[in-house]
């Protein structure tokens, strides 16, 4: 991670490499050989690539297609997870011949992420994604994990715990220090993705988990903009955003709940110091890398206060948000990592940093 994006942890700053639970060793590792990224073989994209070809195979040989005539990318994780339960025996033994297939790629990736520098040493690696909130999705996983042990690596890789719909807007909350959410219980989040964005309402439970560990989603709006035809422009996407959480305001507002007068934006790619994407960006909706767009300067011109406050925004990669909502049940490790199956293959590397009374004696000297 550059030194240029390293900050105090007890202020907001877009991109930070130190946040109040982590240090963010490295994200948005872009691998690559001869036939490019290599990540986007253990996307859900491949998946359903390699689910296509299996299929393929079959009618080449003259077998009928034991999962029908709907395309591979038309098939619901809900239909495949039915198939893979209670499937005839050939329905279920071809998606998980495509679980091997995948869960095998997706342990290649792991390998070579494990032997860059920033991830030597890495304890446990959460795995994350659209994919990961499927049963096919955690055989994938669970398999992909007994190979890369097999391989001779010491790690433990597991499932997300928050489905990661909302573990992408959960792990907003630890963007910020505590002390910033004194006399709120909820705070807005945004989860920008290449197929969809996704905004919701974050209560924090700070009675019950001063860690904030204990946060869930009170409430939450999806917008499938890769669904759309014509594809949407980076204006009517923005404009569509702040719909959205005007929205969630208003609920929040209706449900009694005290709004913290900040909104955490994960979103795809490098993330600048003043909020920008530097790369990484070229799967959303128009061109959100342009040097005259800033979009925590259009949020903030949409949504100028909330409750009675001027409104701040703080953003950072979508992966490290994810791999974020697992910080405060990650601290019997020191290394661990993210990978979220997704688009593309999301990944960030953290080290976990000392509580604040490890730091400080006790002490929370945070300024307020």
């Amino acid at each position: 991670m550059p030194d240029d994006v390293r900050r105090d942890p007890l202020t907001l700053c877009h991109g930070a490499a130190r946040l109040p639970l982590v240090e963010v060793e490295t994200y948005n590792e872009e691998l690559r050989d001869a036939e490019g990224f290599v990540g986007d073989r253990a996307s859900s994209r491949a998946f359903r690539a390699i689910l296509d070809d299996w299929r393929e195979r079959m009618r080449e040989l003259g077998e009928e297609d034991p999962l029908g005539e709907r395309p591979s990318e038309e098939i619901t994780k809900k239909k495949l997870d039915r198939v893979l339960r209670d499937g005839d025996p050939l329905a279920a033994g071809l998606v998980h011949t495509a679980i091997e297939d995948f869960a095998t790629e997706l342990a290649t990736v792991t390998g070579r992420f494990l032997r860059l520098k920033p991830w030597r040493g890495t304890e446990r690696i959460i795995v994350g994604g659209g994919l990961r909130a499927s049963r096919v999705g955690e055989v994938a996983i669970g398999r992909a994990a007994v190979l890369v042990k097999a391989a001779g690596h010491a790690v433990d890789i597991i499932p997300i715990r928050h489905h990661p719909n909302e573990a992408g807007l959960i792990g907003s909350v630890h963007l910020a220090p505590s002390w910033i959410f004194s006399g709120s219980d909820a705070m807005l989040a945004v989860d920008i993705g290449g197929s969809n964005i996704r905004a919701g309402v974050v209560e924090l439970h700070l009675s019950k988990a001063p860690d904030l560990s204990a946060c869930a989603v009170m409430a939450a709006d999806l917008w499938r903009h890769g669904n759309e035809e014509p594809r949407p422009k980076r204006e009517d996407a923005v404009a569509r955003l702040v719909e959205m959480l005007q929205s969630l305001i208003k609920a929040a507002s209706k449900a009694g709940r005290t709004l913290a007068p900040l909104i955490g934006v994960a979103c795809p790619g490098v993330i600048a110091e003043d909020g920008s994407i530097e790369r990484g960006g070229q799967n959303l909706p128009g061109n959100w890398e342009s040097s005259r767009f800033n979009l925590v300067e259009r949020l903030c011109e949409g949504i100028p206060r909330i409750g009675g406050h001027e409104t701040h925004v703080v953003v950072h990669n979508d992966a490290v948000v994810q791999g974020l909502s697992e910080a405060p049940f990650m601290r019997d490790v020191s290394r661990w990592g993210v990978l979220t199956i997704g688009t593309g293959l999301g990944n960030a590397r953290f080290t976990t940093r000392p509580a604040a009374d490890e730091e400080d004696g006790g002490l929370d000297s945070r300024p307020a």
